[in-house]
């Protein structure tokens, strides 16, 4: 008999392949799951707006499922679209991020749920971000000057070595106030305080009556690391980082070679595809 009841995601490099979709035996699988009483939950650094086709794609919103996005700061249902979870960063704590940020040689970005907000609109993975979360891109003089709502993130990109490089300078002013890792090796991103895969599972897991020993978690990121430790089964992608590997359950297939499906066959269908 499957003993989980809840599966959990990342999306990007565990959900969706090299160009951002979701494969035909990875969505029939979760949608097999869905079937079989399985309720699916969505959690990645993604802004909501960059969740919102892919779950429409798994019809979630037909089966309880859920959003956990911007890497845990927001937690949604979709089937009554509540909002369970919204922690953000205050303005006062981003306007400090973005006055650090500054001195390095990086690429910025806060979003209001609508738009993109940046100092260069050429700047590193501007198109890319702007495309992939369906936002409105504007192009601000001083980020820090015009932000005056809050944050669920900042994201900042830049080239990996350098970002490598400049890690411990971009968070040692914030360990006390926020939240700052990579979710790329080309992206750093700040949260508030407390935040992060693992805490907005408690709200889901709240929210839908069941514990976390009847939850698998599909990961490939540092950033998955709190949610695989979290749960009854975690598991990790084959091109994940080691240090996630090293701490899963068990690993599984890439996410170029339907990993989700080859675990959920393994793990939790009680049919083959």
């Amino acid at each position: 008999m499957n003993p989980y009841k809840v599966i959990v995601m990342d999306v990007d490099g565990t959900l969706t392949n090299k160009e951002k979709k979701i494969t035909q035996k990875t969505k029939a699988a979760l949608k097999m799951a869905q079937e079989q009483g399985m309720i699916l939950v969505l959690a990645s650094g993604r802004p909501t707006s960059g969740l919102l086709n892919l779950a429409k794609e798994l019809e979630m919103d037909q089966h309880q499922g859920l959003l956990v996005s911007y890497n845990g700061s927001q937690v949604i249902d979709l089937s009554t679209k509540a909002i369970l979870l919204n922690n953000p960063l205050s303005i006062s704590e981003a306007k400090s991020i973005l006055r650090h940020l500054k001195q390095f040689n990086l690429t910025p970005m806060i979003d209001d749920g609508v738009h993109l907000y940046v100092e260069n609109v050429d700047g590193y993975l501007v198109e890319y971000e702007t495309k992939g979360n369906a936002f409105i891109l504007k192009e601000v003089d001083d980020l820090e000057a015009f932000v005056e709502f809050e944050c669920h993130k900042i994201l900042t990109s830049g080239m990996p070595d350098y970002m490598e490089e400049i890690f411990e300078d971009m968070k040692y002013p914030f360990n006390e106030q926020c939240n700052c890792m990579f979710t790329a090796p080309f992206y750093v991103e700040y949260t508030a305080k407390g935040i992060d895969k693992a805490k907005a599972l408690e709200t889901v897991l709240n929210h839908l009556g069941c514990q976390k020993e009847e939850v698998v978690a599909f990961g490939d990121g540092h950033n998955d690391a709190s949610m695989l430790k979290y749960v009854g089964l975690g598991i990790a992608m084959e091109n994940a980082v080691q240090a996630l590997k090293d701490i899963a359950h068990f690993v599984t297939f890439s996410n170029e070679e339907d990993g989700i499906a080859y675990a959920l066959e393994k793990f939790c269908l009680n049919k083959k595809l």
